[in-house]
């Protein structure tokens, strides 16, 4: 996480085409102190870029600080020290070892949510922490929310940011009951989709300590989307959607294994060239 301290805008303001956040509330501050010169001077020492962002964060975190200060400088995403991330305006509960939700992904939230209604039935497959079924629960709150992720690390973290939604244990769309299956308004995944020769590439506090499984999305980094496009259609109603956040570059090629599961393909995109791959079932 690179600490954006001012408040977050909600999901429904997201727009789908390009996203728009908007900042309304000021920064959280921390009075100069010696105990935090202390950890902004051991933070950058550790090549921290925002120390003085992350050093309030940190003191404001409570517990014991010296060794929350050292594990961020060894290199642990700021998320795990905290125990937690900002996900739109929702405080999504992190711990070690599970992926941390990345703000780009609020645009596949929101696209999400953009079609969903009392009544719908959402599933988040890979749901990590479990913050697009979150954010989805916030903002659409009577609907039918189901998550489900492989990793048992991350289920239990999912559990504690759904307590009203159902949170299984297996791969991909295994783990649902057989009621939900043709019932489906919104399918979607925040698959890993960084190329396997690529991940050396990532950030070093993401790619050192994130699980490899999170992060590595095969060849072309859509091997997990090509086999979600496979299996969603017998899961979905007519006029369902299947969203999936990809990489720019691979936007052509999710498009086609959209179609080649009988899914009429169009997408979202921001400014910044995040891009989520929509799936209808006609």
């Amino acid at each position: 996480m690179r600490p954006s301290l001012p408040g977050r805008t909600p999901f429904r303001r997201i727009l789908v085409a390009v996203a728009e956040v908007t900042c309304d509330s000021p920064p959280v501050t921390s009075s100069p102190s010696s105990s935090f010169d202390d950890v902004v001077l051991r933070l950058r020492a550790s090549g921290c870029v925002f120390a003085e962002e992350e050093a309030a964060l940190i003191l404001e975190a409570g517990g014991d600080v010296d060794d929350l200060v050292a594990r961020r400088a060894a290199g642990e995403p700021l998320e795990w020290v905290l125990g937690w991330a900002e996900f739109g305006p929702l405080r999504v509960s992190v711990r070690p070892g599970v992926f941390v939700p990345r703000r780009r992904t609020e645009l596949l939230a929101a696209a999400a949510i953009a079609r969903l209604g009392p009544a719908s039935v959402a599933v988040d497959l890979c749901c990590g922490s479990g913050a697009i079924a979150a954010a989805i629960v916030a903002e659409v709150p009577f609907a039918e929310v189901y998550a489900t992720d492989i990793d048992p690390v991350a289920v239990a973290c999912a559990r504690e940011n759904l307590p009203t939604a159902t949170v299984l244990c297996g791969d991909l769309l295994d783990p649902l009951p057989s009621s939900v299956r043709g019932r489906v308004d919104v399918l979607v995944a925040n698959t890993p989709y960084v190329p396997s020769a690529e991940v050396a590439n990532l950030p070093a506090d993401f790619r050192d300590h994130e699980p490899r499984h999170t992060l590595d999305g095969g060849p072309d980094g859509l091997t997990l989307l090509r086999r979600i496009a496979e299996q969603a259609p017998s899961w979905m109603r007519p006029g369902g959607a299947l969203l999936i956040e990809v990489g720019a570059s691979q936007r052509e090629a999710a498009l086609e294994a959209y179609e080649d599961a009988g899914l009429s393909a169009s997408y979202a995109e921001d400014e910044d060239g995040t891009t989520v791959v929509i799936g209808r079932l006609p």
